[in-house]
């Protein structure tokens, strides 16, 4: 599959921005703080910012609205409804903590299950797919959930060494969860690497029965939307290299920094540290990301001699 930009910095950027927000309503900071403050109003933005770059990868971004209609049956609207409708419990937090200094349970609660309904629907959009064997498997949802609390710890512990509470158990439980995610993460690589394929030439031609059956011509002779969107390859040494950089960014490196940053105490050291952890993270989910879709083959590309 192509790897397009707005896709990755969809799933990137609104994961990190639904984790910190599940985060927040766990009440685990002091609400009262600036750091804590300044989080409650971030996280929606890192949302927003997000669902927004999803709409360029579409043809007629105006339409987008459209998608909210099919919730019954379909997980992209499921995912489009539920965040919009997430983002009612949110502002009513960050309403609570921005203007009179308190954490609202009720509201806070609510929306960190809000929050992972979201995220799993948005993975369910993948994981749903029969059509890519690589992305059809529950590892999706759950590297999905665990990837998004992951980052959300852990730009909690940033604002809760900001503030000078909190920020030791936030980033105990982040590094627990970055283990977690990229433990998950390889299984999911595991299975995707030795992956027999149910859809090959002879299944989709039907003419298995006769033989082996390879391409003699394609299609057509011009790129096509399928071609673009479908048949993106990358080399099976770039991907384990590639995953190897994902790991060591977004796993070692971060997990490192938080022990760090939890040995330091309290003071510049420990906020230095935490910040450093988010970027490598995020860096190294970055590099998931892209090769979460370079690397599934969909089974259109049976009949281009994919």
């Amino acid at each position: 599959m192509h790897p397009a930009p707005s896709i990755i910095l969809f799933t990137t950027l609104s994961g990190l921005g639904y984790g910190l927000a599940a985060v927040l309503g766990l009440g685990l900071l002091d609400a009262s703080t600036l750091s804590v403050k300044i989080a409650h109003l971030a996280a929606p933005v890192m949302i927003a910012g997000g669902l927004l770059s999803s709409t360029l990868h579409l043809g007629n971004p105006q339409r987008a609205w459209r998608a909210l209609s099919q919730w019954r049956s379909s997980w992209l609207s499921r995912e489009g409804v539920m965040a919009i409708l997430t983002f009612v419990p949110l502002m009513i937090s960050a309403w609570f903590s921005v203007i009179e200094g308190r954490y609202l349970p009720a509201a806070g609660l609510i929306g960190t299950a809000m929050c992972g309904i979201t995220v799993f629907c948005t993975a369910m959009i993948y994981a749903s797919l029969r059509s890519l064997q690589a992305w059809n498997t529950g590892f999706t949802p759950l590297c999905y959930l665990l990837f998004a609390a992951a980052g959300g710890f852990l730009l909690a512990a940033v604002a809760g060494y900001s503030s000078g509470t909190g920020g030791t158990v936030c980033a105990a439980i982040a590094a627990l969860f970055v283990v977690a995610a990229w433990i998950a993460k390889h299984q999911w690589w595991t299975r995707l690497r030795t992956l027999v394929p149910l859809s090959t030439p002879e299944s989709a031609t039907g003419l298995g029965n006769i033989g082996h059956v390879r391409l003699f011509e394609r299609p057509h002779i011009n790129d096509n939307y399928l071609t673009r969107e479908m048949g993106f390859k990358v080399a099976r040494k770039h991907a384990l290299k590639l995953s190897k950089i994902a790991v060591i960014a977004g796993g070692a490196v971060p997990v490192l920094l938080l022990v760090v940053a939890m040995l330091s105490g309290v003071g510049a050291v420990t906020i230095v540290a935490s910040v450093l952890a988010v970027g490598f993270y995020a860096l190294g989910l970055v590099v998931e990301r892209w090769l979460f879709f370079a690397e599934a083959r969909h089974a259109v590309m049976n009949y281009y001699g994919g």
